[in-house]
C-alpha cells in the first residue's frame, strides 16, 4: 500500500515544506500525545485513519503501529515521508491538497496536526476534512490560535514577508539555530520566575521538556512557513458545532494553540 497517488490540486505547492522537513524532524511524542487528548494513541487501534497533512511522516509513525490503516495525505513531502516510513505496511500515500480532495471513503478517525492555519483558507480545509469521517469516527486538530500570539502575529509574521522569504532554506536554519540559543537565556532565568503575565509564559515551559533540536524546529516554523491564519475561538468552535459533533472537546494548549476534537453525530 505504500504508494504515492496524485490527485489535482488547487493549493500551489510550496517548496519550505519539503526543504522543512528534509532538513529537521519532529520526534516529540509527549507533544503529539497532549495535542490529541482527551484521545490517546490507543483510540487508533484497529482504525481507519486519514492524516490530512503527514509533513516528513514524524505523526505518521506514532499512528501507524496501531491503525488497522493509515491513509497519509501531503501536497509538498509524501515521498519524504514515505522514505521514513519504509518498515510500515499499512500506509498509504497520496498527494493532494486536502481541502479541495475527495478520497470518496469516510474514516473513523480524521486527524490534522499544525496544518489546516498553514492553508489558504482554513475553514474550507475544515469543512472538507468533515466530509471524511464516518458517522460515528473522530475529527482531531490542532491549530495555532489567534489568542496569545500577538508577537507572533504582527512583529515575526511581518518581519518574514519582508525579510525572510526569499533567503536560502539553509542560512534561515542557520538564523533559527542563533535565535533558538538567544531564546534559552530569558526562558532559563526571567521565565522561571512565577511572572505568569509574561507572553508564552506556558509555552516557554514546553521548551524547558525539549531538546535544542526540537526547538530550533519550532523557531525555524515560524521563520519558514510561507503563510499562516491564526484561528480563534468562534472558527473552531465552528468548526465542531453541536449540530455535527458530539463529545466535543476545545481546549487551549499553552495559551499558544487549539486542541481540538469531536464525535461525529450519527
Amino acid at each position: 500500500m505504500s504508494m504515492t497517488e496524485n490527485i489535482s490540486s488547487h493549493q500551489v505547492k510550496q517548496s519550505e515544506w519539503l526543504e522543512q522537513w528534509t532538513l529537521l524532524q519532529d520526534n516529540e511524542l509527549f507533544l503529539f500525545n497532549d495535542w490529541i487528548l482527551p484521545n490517546t494513541l490507543e483510540d487508533f487501534r484497529d482504525k481507519e485513519v486519514l492524516e490530512c497533512g503527514c509533513g516528513g511522516g514524524q505523526h505518521t509513525s506514532f499512528i501507524a503501529p496501531y491503525a488497522k490503516s493509515v491513509t497519509a495525505v501531503d501536497l509538498n513531502t509524501t515521498a519524504l515521508a514515505r522514505e521514513r516510513n519504509k518498515n510500515f505496511s499499512n500506509i498509504e500515500y497520496i498527494e493532494a491538497d486536502i481541502a479541495k480532495m475527495d478520497l470518496k471513503k469516510k474514516f473513523d478517525i480524521v486527524f490534522s496536526i499544525g496544518v489546516i492555519h498553514h492553508t489558504d483558507d482554513p475553514d474550507k480545509t475544515a469543512e472538507n476534512l468533515k466530509k471524511h469521517v464516518r458517522k460515528g469516527g473522530r475529527f482531531i486538530v490542532w491549530v495555532y490560535s489567534e489568542e496569545g500570539n500577538a508577537l507572533v502575529r504582527y512583529g515575526v509574521e511581518p518581519l518574514r514577508k519582508m525579510f525572510l522569504k526569499n533567503i536560502s532554506r539553509k542560512n534561515l536554519l542557520a538564523l533559527s539555530k542563533v535565535v533558538t540559543a538567544a531564546l534559552y537565556v530569558p526562558v532559563y532565568t526571567l521565565y522561571m520566575l512565577p511572572l505568569k503575565f509574561l507572553p508564552f509564559y506556558e509555552y516557554f515551559g514546553n521548551f524547558r521538556k525539549m531538546t535544542f533540536e526540537r526547538n530550533n524546529l519550532n523557531v525555524f516554523d515560524k521563520l519558514n512557513a510561507p503563510q499562516v491564519d491564526f484561528i480563534n475561538k468562534d472558527r473552531i468552535e465552528k468548526w465542531f458545532n453541536s449540530d455535527e459533533f458530539e463529545n466535543i472537546s476545545i481546549r487551549p494548549y499553552k495559551a499558544v494553540s487549539w486542541s481540538a476534537s469531536g464525535v461525529k453525530k450519527i
